[in-house]
This record gives structure tokens, C-alpha cells and sequence, in this order.
């Protein structure tokens, strides 16, 4: 009988140990699993505002973020944003390292990050304009036959798709919210814009002109059913926003960053710059968009 306890208690003792084993084996991968998230959360998050197709937008933004992984040695990814607001809320959590912004947003986030740096842009963003569109058959000639019409812009939170569209519209008289055809809409994107007035959903709108262009090149766009009768002044819009990445990333790896962006070209890169319509990226600084938070805080989109 005590031979049999004494084998029971050895048993128990084992078990014991090896439950213990266990534990430590746990607690050890637990730290590993750990370790490797830690690693993986440093990822350079790569950002831009969805004003065109999601698809162009993922695959010539995911090869931007291979080039720079490959010319600073920073792992960098491209996260989609939802909508414009979107992109400006996770650039204000850290949550997006580097963006693409137009300049509203661009303004915005930079109000929330007071850190963060505009340095570059493409040569045209420098005068930049937007395009008024109407449907071929709707007699629309000049900003003030849109009295009476129905109106689309594009997304609430874009300079060429809302903001100075909006702008040039007051400085002609024209109120959006009582002298359109009801309450004026909003797309959400460029190419949704020219589409919904092709399609006759809308009597006119406004958008980029570097995208309505494109359409046009790319036949996109059916230019007998609806066609560009105003062209804005100029002004300054997109740009490449940097967060506080020496914070995240060690000193240094802002210069990096820059460097990277700037020396991407049509030469050397074609496919990302063929989304961006330009041959290559020049630098700017935020001051060159003062104007642009002007004119927002006159019509009330800042407060």
C-alpha cells in the first residue's frame, strides 16, 4: 500500500512539473508572440485620400511603399482610407506615418499635429485648378447659369472637389445652399463626380482637373454627354505630409523618408507615377498653403 502511494505521489510530482513546463513554454512564446507584434507595429503606414478608383490607388501606392522599404530600410505598407476625414483622424492618432493629402486635408492634419511637414508635391500642385462640368444638353454656359441646377461636388472634405469650387462660387454671387436645385451633393470622389453627370443624376459638378484629363485621355469619360465649361484660378493643393517618424523610428528617418519620395520619378518609377499624373515630385514647405486654410476658415470649413 505505501509502495503504491509513494508511485502515486512520484506521478503527481511529475505532473506537477510538467504542467510547470508548460507554463514557462507558454510564457516564453507569449513573450515572443510579444516581441514579434512590437516588431511588426514598426511598419511605415503609408496613407492617401480616396478622391480616385481604390484599385489604381492600392497598386501604384503599394509599389511606392516597396520602393521606399527598399531605398531607406524602413518596412513601409499602404493602409486605404475610407473617406477623407478618415485619413485625417489616423494621421492625428500616429496611426499613419506619411500621406498623401490634398490641401484641406493636408491643412487639417497639420492643425493636429503641429510636428508634421508638407515637403513635397508635383510641379502643377504649385497652380493648381478645378474643373466645373455640365451635361451637354443642359445650356449650361457659365458659373452663374447654375442657379436653378442641380450641383454635385465631391467629397465635403477636398480642395478641388469642394473647397475652392465653393469658394469660386461665392465669389460669384452664388450661394450653394439656396440656389442650386436642392441641397447640393457630395460624391465622395472625383471620378463619381463625372460620372454622375454623365449619367444625368446631376446637371453639373466640380472636380480635379488632373482627373477629369485623365478620364478624358483614357476615354473614361463620354465627352459628348457632358463636358468642362469653367476652369478655376490657380492655387495650391496636393502634397506628401511626414509625421513625427524620428519619435517612431529613430533620428534620422524623416531626411530619409523625404529623400526617398523626391527621388521618385517617371524614369525610375513609371507605375506610381502614372497615378500622380506628373513626371516627378518637387518640394514645398507648409506655409504654401496658408491660403488654403484661409479661404477655409472664411467659409467655415475650419473653425
Amino acid at each position: 500500500m505505501k509502495k503504491i502511494l509513494s508511485i502515486s505521489f512520484a506521478l503527481f510530482v511529475l505532473f506537477l512539473a510538467a504542467c510547470s513546463g508548460g507554463t514557462d513554454e507558454k510564457t516564453e512564446d507569449s513573450t515572443g508572440s510579444d516581441a514579434a507584434t512590437d516588431n511588426t507595429d514598426q511598419v511605415l503606414k503609408i496613407g492617401a485620400i480616396p478622391d480616385q478608383n481604390a484599385s489604381d490607388l492600392n497598386r501604384s501606392l503599394s509599389k511606392l511603399a516597396e520602393y521606399i522599404t527598399e531605398e531607406t530600410g524602413v518596412r513601409a505598407e499602404y493602409v486605404p482610407s475610407v473617406d477623407y476625414s478618415a485619413l485625417v483622424t489616423a494621421f492625428e492618432r500616429n496611426e499613419i506615418d506619411l500621406a498623401w493629402f490634398g490641401g484641406l486635408t493636408g491643412v487639417q492634419a497639420r492643425n493636429r499635429v503641429p510636428e508634421a511637414e508638407a515637403f513635397a508635391q508635383r510641379p502643377m500642385d504649385e497652380e493648381f485648378h478645378s474643373v466645373f462640368i455640365a451635361g451637354a444638353d443642359t445650356g449650361i454656359q457659365s458659373l452663374k447659369d447654375l442657379k436653378g441646377k442641380s450641383f454635385t461636388f465631391g467629397s465635403e472634405s477636398s480642395t478641388s472637389g469642394h473647397l475652392m469650387p465653393r469658394y469660386f462660387l461665392m465669389e460669384e454671387g452664388i450661394d450653394p445652399e439656396a440656389d442650386f436645385d436642392g441641397q447640393p451633393n457630395y460624391s465622395g470622389s472625383h471620378d463619381k463626380t463625372y460620372k454622375l453627370v454623365e449619367s444625368g443624376s446631376f446637371d453639373a459638378g466640380a472636380l480635379n482637373v488632373s482627373v477629369w484629363e485623365s478620364a478624358v485621355a483614357e476615354k473614361k469619360v463620354d465627352t459628348s454627354k457632358v463636358n468642362v465649361f469653367y476652369t478655376t484660378p490657380s492655387y495650391y493643393d496636393y502634397n506628401w505630409t511626414i509625421n513625427k517618424v524620428d519619435e517612431k523610428f529613430g533620428e534620422g528617418t524623416k531626411e530619409k523618408i523625404k529623400d526617398a519620395i523626391l527621388s521618385v520619378n517617371s524614369s525610375n518609377q513609371p507605375e506610381i507615377m502614372e497615378l500622380f499624373q506628373s513626371e516627378k515630385f518637387i518640394e514645398t514647405n507648409n506655409e504654401n498653403y496658408k491660403a488654403i486654410e484661409d479661404v477655409a476658415r472664411e467659409i467655415g470649413i475650419i473653425k
